[in-house]
């Protein structure tokens, strides 16, 4: 773990803990072993320094291009992770370099929705590029979901507000025999892929505490 990970990961942490109460259910999932693509929901700016800095190790994001810039702007999110990606039309260079991060037992996190929320629903179909991804890495997914992100700091506001997040994480899925037995292939396999990590996220819910 790089010294800015760790660093970033303490402040992401205390801000969590101590401004966003945040609680964690299910964080012993956060510790599935080897290589993984984590598919969560997406409201807010907030939300890949607060399901990261859950993890017990750190993890690899996928990131706007245009978000990175030359100097210690770029130097900074590359020590934290963070994997720049076109997300008009992602490079192949880029897909590699997921691919080769799940392979060599790291997390990557990445959002289904492909951009956050504007009105705090999450979409009923994901991105096909990230079915893509989840296909050709032949890992397992991880499917957590953060709330009271977009209360916290929707779209089009600069400072969060200190609403209480809670993240679930549910159990991995594997899809090696859904990819066997579907019969699709290409963009109709990939579609199929992204929709159903889309359904695995919207399935999670903060449990209720009367049952």
């Amino acid at each position: 773990m790089h010294p800015a990970y760790r660093v970033g990961k303490l402040i992401s942490n205390l801000l969590a803990n101590l401004y966003f109460r945040r609680r964690i259910v299910n964080p012993e999932k956060l510790k599935l072993p080897g290589g993984c693509l984590v598919v969560a929901n997406h409201a807010s700016f907030l939300d890949p320094p607060m399901i990261g800095s859950a993890f017990p190790g750190d993890i690899h994001y996928m990131a706007r291009r245009t978000l990175f810039r030359e100097g210690i702007v770029e130097w900074v999110y590359r020590r934290l992770n963070a994997v720049p990606v076109n997300q008009d039309n992602p490079e192949l260079s880029t897909i590699k370099r997921i691919l080769q991060l799940v392979k060599d037992g790291e997390k990557v996190l990445i959002f289904p929705e492909g951009e956050r929320t504007w009105d705090g629903e999450l979409k009923a179909r994901g991105a096909p590029g990230i079915g893509l991804l989840i296909a050709k890495s032949k890992a397992p997914i991880l499917p957590v979901r953060l709330f009271g992100a977009f209360e916290a700091l929707p779209r089009g506001h600069s400072f969060p507000k200190p609403a209480k997040l809670t993240l679930v994480a549910g159990d991995p899925i594997d899809f090696t025999d859904f990819i066997a037995e579907s019969g699709l292939a290409g963009k109709d396999l990939y579609q199929a892929l992204s929709d159903r990590a889309m359904e695995a996220i919207a399935a999670l819910e903060i449990p209720d505490p009367s049952r």
